[in-house]
């Protein structure tokens, strides 16, 4: 186990240990004093603010920017963009430090972006967001009922109280399929992991935040990218894709795969607020140990914040169209 993986598994027992210790000291009368309670919450923010080093001095210097494919098609709107902050989901923790977040928003000017990005972060450094709420099997839950989202459907926008949340069959990017930007080979493939409702209310917000992100980040990287597809590319770049639908995996580890191949669909398992594409490049497999690496997408570059962009189907190595100020990053 290298040095770094020993510093992420530390920091999630410190935390457990902590919570243990504060329940210990509510539901009984606790056998040691009561700052003691603090000493692992102080190792684990330590061990926090020591994690992201590694992606400070490598965004400091950073290496070119790798050229893939988009890993969409269809019509698409950034958030969490690289374009406009690095680290640009506010950490480097989990090989964030470049990553970005896409929605499908295929009718022009329709629906409303939500108050705040599909990615939340939490307490220790991961990024990305949502909360287990209710089930979403059923219509939601296990693909096979196709691309809920195709026709024009709009993206709801954000709200105040009500609804608190909405089935994922409301969004346009649920079940669009997840295409490969590189030849590759699977390095990890899961979709077990279910989809949950949005988070796209203030209430349904505000559990994320406090509650639903901070656990998923104590239960590790599994929790916060929920299902999820690793794909060396080769030259030490590994490209992943998070919050994927449950059971739409079209590959399985040890697959080599072509540019363009379909791997899965987007879904809203992990930390999602909603049904999102999370994409990032890495140095490594292993998200705990993982440094961003910035990428840019043939044909559209790094879209910024609230611009759009769109793939034509089947049009994989040709130039894409974008609308807004998008720069190359």
């Amino acid at each position: 186990m290298s040095v770094r993986k020993a510093r992420m598994v530390l920091y999630r027992v410190s935390w457990i240990i902590f919570f243990v210790m504060v329940v210990i000291s509510v539901l009984t009368r606790p056998p040691f004093p009561y700052w003691l309670t603090w000493v692992p919450a102080g190792v684990a923010v330590a061990l926090a603010l020591t994690a992201g080093r590694r992606g400070r001095a490598a965004a400091a210097n950073p290496r070119a920017a790798v050229e893939v494919e988009p890993p969409v098609t269809g019509r698409w709107t950034a958030l969490n963009s690289p374009a406009d902050k690095v680290p640009s989901h506010g950490v480097h923790a989990y090989g964030q430090t470049y990553a970005i977040d896409v929605v499908a928003d295929p009718a022009p000017g329709a629906g409303g972006g939500a108050a705040a990005a599909p990615d939340a972060v939490p307490g220790a450094g991961a990024g990305a967001g949502a909360a287990p709420g209710a089930a979403a099997d059923g219509p939601d839950g296990a693909a096979g009922a196709g691309h809920e989202g195709a026709a024009g459907l709009a993206r709801p926008k954000f709200r105040r109280l009500w609804p608190v949340a909405l089935r994922n069959h409301h969004f346009p990017a649920f079940g669009a399929p997840l295409l490969a930007v590189a030849d590759g080979t699977v390095v990890h493939a899961s979709d077990g992991r279910r989809d949950h409702l949005s988070r796209n209310s203030l209430p349904a917000l505000v559990y994320l935040m406090l509650i639903e992100a901070s656990v998923r980040d104590v239960l590790g990287a599994g929790a916060i990218v929920g299902n999820h597809v690793v794909l060396d590319l080769g030259d030490g770049t590994y490209a992943m894709y998070a919050h994927l639908r449950r059971g739409s995996l079209k590959v399985r580890a040890g697959d080599t795969v072509r540019a363009g191949q379909p791997l899965a669909e987007c879904g809203n398992s992990g930390n999602s607020t909603e049904p999102h594409v999370h994409f990032q490049l890495m140095d490594d497999p292993d998200l705990d140990v993982a440094v961003g690496i910035p990428f840019t997408w043939r044909g559209i570059g790094v879209p910024a914040n609230g611009d759009a962009f769109t793939v034509a189907e089947g049009v994989h190595g040709s130039a894409g169209t974008r609308q807004g100020g998008a720069q190359a990053f």
